[in-house]
């Protein structure tokens, strides 16, 4: 019998070190115990106890998820691992299932996370909602533009000068572009842990004297000299165009790779050679699962069209069962009858406005009641940017 219940924080580390042992990684050491251990928040780290022992665990911490027109209360779904000794025992199931339970209680109408591997969380209920992309560059052969915008000055900083500087930064450039989240204290000493002190931040500075951007990244010794771009965000396009202006100017570097990156970035628009920016991955990027489903859509806006009823189907979270009238107007539950149909998985691949209607209609995911409602469907889910999070956690 699998028992599931919230931690207590004496027993935070003995999940953290079950989650490292399920990615093949050794216990924390306890000099690093410390920092990492800020994200933990009581209430929200579940363990799944079998035969009174630890088998699984999974933890969830408070955010937020701008999505469009808005933003909407989120718990960020991390930490989940079982143990190699009890998979396939329904451990995951049940750390699931309380873990949404407990999203629902607190009045948080999405949950999203990061998935290590892709097929373990659409039986949830989460679905893809955005994308993010790998460009490599080689340094010697990248020419910028003329008209690329240009402006600002760039200074280099380790860690320690950049930590308190990065957060307001961050702030600055705005989470407004949808599936962006908020990054707390905590998140911030974390991403430093988990980098090493082998980074610098390259921080950008506008012509009024305010700092609007910056990118950290790691230079690595090899066979080639790689120069890895884990982080960057900037308030806009100069700003950005400057960053990458610099970190393709670092002498002795061979490669520079942005990881991590939107789909839309526009690096390659300023090259006089667009081919000399190779896009060498498109990966999933945050996943998003709809709790509570009116809620959820109510948060958002919607284009112009004429409304559509969806039926959903939740086979995990059956209360979000039904059929809704989706309209720029607003959204509400429906009696009438429904012209697509489609399970909440799916939901949350169109919640942002990474994928089309159409699109998923094509890939056999949605039913088609009334083939006239897909276009109408396709303008009210469509978005203006391209959703893109960035942020792991």
């Amino acid at each position: 019998m699998i028992e599931v219940r919230a931690l207590a924080e004496a027993e935070f580390r003995a999940s953290h070190d079950l989650f490292r042992r399920a990615l093949l990684l050794p216990p924390v050491k306890d000099e690093d115990w410390p920092r990492g251990s800020g994200r933990y928040e009581l209430g929200r780290v579940h363990g799944a106890f079998d035969g009174g022992e630890l088998a699984g665990t999974a933890m969830a911490t408070t955010n937020e998820l701008a999505v469009p027109g808005g933003r909407v209360p989120a718990g960020a779904v991390t930490g989940v691992g079982v143990r190699a000794d009890r998979t396939r025992r329904r451990v995951l199931r049940g750390l699931m299932r309380a873990q949404l339970d407990d999203v629902r209680q607190r009045g948080e109408p999405v949950a999203m996370l990061h998935a290590s591997e892709a097929t373990i969380y659409e039986r949830f209920g989460y679905g893809v909602a955005s994308r993010h992309r790998k460009v490599e560059l080689e340094r010697a052969r990248v020419v910028f533009r003329e008209d690329a915008p240009r402006g600002g000055e760039v200074r280099v900083l380790d860690w320690e000068a950049a930590e308190p500087l990065l957060p307001e930064i961050y702030q600055r450039c705005g989470i407004d572009r949808p599936g962006q989240i908020g990054r707390d204290k905590a998140w911030w000493s974390g991403m430093r842990q988990y980098l090493g002190d082998g980074c610098l931040i390259a921080v950008h500075t506008g012509e009024d004297g305010v700092d609007d951007g910056f990118a950290v990244y790691e230079p690595k010794r090899g066979e080639l000299a790689v120069l890895d771009v884990h982080d960057m965000k900037t308030a806009d396009a100069t700003a950005a165009a400057q960053l990458w202006r610099f970190l393709l100017g670092v002498d002795l570097v061979d490669r520079v790779v942005g990881h991590v990156r939107p789909l839309d970035d526009p690096l390659e628009w300023w090259l006089t050679d667009r081919r000399r920016c190779a896009v060498t991955e498109v990966e999933d990027d945050l996943w998003v699962r709809l709790v509570d489903v009116l809620a959820a859509l109510r948060a958002r806006t919607f284009g112009a069209a004429e409304p559509v009823v969806v039926e959903v189907r939740d086979e995990f979270l059956p209360d979000n069962a039904g059929c809704y009238r989706i309209g720029p107007d607003g959204v509400e539950r429906s009696t009438a009858e429904p012209q697509l149909g489609l399970d909440v998985a799916t939901l949350g691949a169109l919640y942002l406005g990474d994928q089309l209607m159409s699109a998923l209609v094509a890939a056999g995911r949605v039913e088609v009641r009334d083939p006239a409602a897909i276009a109408d469907a396709d303008r009210l889910f469509a978005t203006l940017e391209t959703p893109w999070c960035g942020t792991g956690f």
